[in-house]
């Protein structure tokens, strides 16, 4: 218990760096019944975990020293690093698209450059701003610096053309998500992926 009284987050070591850090900052992987060592992004799998930081420079040091054989104490059938950080890459992208997906559904979602910075400015503020990493310069300034004004957290991930096809329209440069459960979900998806590629 910490000194407030309140439960602290379990903490596990990173076998690659040996970092000590809470579990959520971590990367969870388990091994299948076929021995074989997958990623449990979500911490839903039974079993042994082994935890890496959410950094693919970590998980490619674990493999190279065998940290997954000597964590889960036998033998174990493992994808060569950059393979086994590709499948990490797609599953934290699919998060992130899913969730814009349903956010789309649900109307949470507007699209283009100029029709965020409109909802930015307005009295209902959305609660979270996407810029397309591929956005021209002037047109990707002009909406962080509007959403820094309006004091809307932002992030920069995806590119145009990955909006148009989750939204089904054309490409945009961003999307703004309406404030409610979300944002929390997309702000937390999409560091986990930059963290993970090492572009924060």
């Amino acid at each position: 218990m910490n000194p407030k009284g309140t439960a602290e987050s379990p903490q596990r070591s990173c076998i690659g760096c040996r970092t000590s850090r809470d579990k959520s900052l971590l990367i969870r992987f388990v091994q299948t019944p076929d021995m074989e060592i997958l990623p449990d992004l979500e911490n839903r799998l039974p079993g042994r975990g082994a935890y890496t930081c959410i950094d693919k420079r970590c998980l490619s040091s674990a493999i190279a020293q065998k940290q997954f054989k000597r964590s889960f104490k036998q033998d174990v059938t493992i994808m060569p690093a950059e393979q086994l950080i590709e499948h990490v890459r797609q599953q934290l992208y699919n998060r992130i698209v899913g969730l814009i997906g349903l956010a789309n559904k649900a109307g949470l979602i507007t699209g283009g450059s100029s029709m965020v910075i409109d909802a930015v400015k307005s009295k209902k503020k959305p609660g979270f701003v996407i810029v397309s990493k591929d956005v021209s310069e002037a047109i990707g300034d002009k909406i962080i610096q509007a959403a820094t004004v309006h004091r809307v957290q932002h992030r920069t991930v995806l590119t145009k053309v990955d909006f148009g096809v989750i939204l089904g329209k054309a490409p945009r440069s961003a999307i703004a998500v309406a404030s409610g459960g979300f944002v929390a979900q997309l702000v937390r998806a999409i560091d986990r992926y930059t963290n993970f590629l090492g572009e924060v």
